[in-house]
């Protein structure tokens, strides 16, 4: 979507890709569904329900197919019309194929061949009830599926929308304490060792990079490594000793596709609930696996039992990367968290998309 003037979403045609397989195999399913519903409706008895119900079939698919064929074919030029103008290009084209099919099957049933063949009963006679009825019938379905797509495509907006507000609110909640101690700490390198402190200037600038930039919203998987890699790196200056970080990524791919700001928060949580608070500190673990083309990342740390567990404010990264998931993935994506004796692990499961198959943002 392009952002408008006033910094929201653009409303784009709201109509789902007629060009995939999906999508003709759900037209299908409604062509089918609306075929039986109208032929129990007219419940003629003396029609044989299959014959009837097989005539009204075809006659839906046809308009169905041919509908699909047509919206497919300009869908591009659809997309740039705003939400009322596009509705009525649709009905209108829906209403032309109607027409036509409509007209295929008068014409049919004029031929020699249904006339030797005794079909003609299969065939419409009065040409203007039939066209009417097609029309009135295939517009009130048309327009109610259209209502559906509408409402389906608001709400989906909506919770993108939501989930952008959400990432930029992640992005502008840069814990002050986190600032502070890494200046402090450059502070006192710069006489001690004045390498090691650019280094940390160089760290954080970038670290700011990542999580200031708005089109960070899909990137690879190695790119949101080196974020949590800066990240900890910067840690490391302030805790020493007292932070470990195992990490056992090997298997991971690393042309990956994911969301921006998925590991370094869940980084930062466990440094910040997990180590900090121990005087003794603690090891950070980060495992990556792949396996039936899932990606299951998994950070543990442990629990002071001083503490009283993990201190508040987690939740709201946790939240937001469960929530990005869910849109990238569907339902293919998990988000698991809690306490399990002394540690706290997340657990992250999402299905591996590589750079061919990305995904529009």
């Amino acid at each position: 979507m392009k952002p408008d003037a006033a910094g929201g979403a653009e409303k784009s045609l709201y109509l789902p890709d007629f060009c995939t397989s999906r999508a003709a195999l759900v037209l299908i399913l409604i062509v089918e569904l609306t075929a039986f519903v109208l032929t129990l409706a007219r419940g003629n008895p003396g029609t044989d329900f299959w014959a009837d119900l097989a005539r009204t079939s075809l006659f839906l698919l046809w308009v169905g197919i041919t509908g699909a064929a047509v919206l497919c074919a300009v869908k591009k030029p659809l997309a740039r019309l705003s939400v009322e103008r596009g509705s009525v290009i649709v009905l209108l084209i829906i209403a032309a194929v109607i027409a036509l099919v409509s007209g295929c099957a008068l014409f049919m049933g004029r031929t020699y061949m249904v006339v030797d063949l005794g079909l003609t009963g299969l065939f419409p006679h009065n040409t203007g009830t039939f066209l009417a009825r097609n029309l009135s019938i295939g517009l009130v379905i048309t327009a109610v599926a259209l209502r559906y797509f509408f409402v389906t495509h608001e709400w989906r907006r909506n919770v993108e929308m939501q989930a952008t507000a959400r990432v930029h609110a992640l992005q502008a909640r840069i814990r002050p304490h986190f600032l502070f101690n890494s200046m402090n700490t450059i502070a006192s390198l710069t006489r001690s060792n004045p390498a090691l402190a650019e280094q940390a200037v160089q760290d954080l600038a970038d670290l700011f990079r990542a999580n200031l930039n708005e089109k960070r919203n899909i990137l690879f998987l190695e790119e949101e490594l080196e974020v949590a890699r800066i990240y900890q790196r910067i840690e490391q200056l302030r805790l020493g000793a007292r932070l470990q970080v195992n990490w056992k990524i090997d298997p991971l791919p690393r042309d990956a596709l994911v969301p921006g700001l998925m590991l370094q928060p869940l980084l930062e949580n466990a440094i910040y609930h997990g180590i900090e608070p121990r005087p003794e500190g603690g090891t950070v673990t980060v495992t990556g696996e792949v396996a039936n083309r899932l990606i299951t990342i998994v950070v543990r740390n442990p629990v002071g039992e001083t503490h009283g567990g993990r201190r508040g404010g987690n939740q709201l990264a946790l939240a937001n990367i469960r929530e990005r998931l869910l849109l990238m993935y569907g339902d293919q994506a998990l988000v698991k968290s809690g306490r399990f004796e002394a540690e706290y692990i997340v657990t992250l499961r999402f299905p591996y998309v590589e750079r061919r198959e990305r995904l529009t943002t």
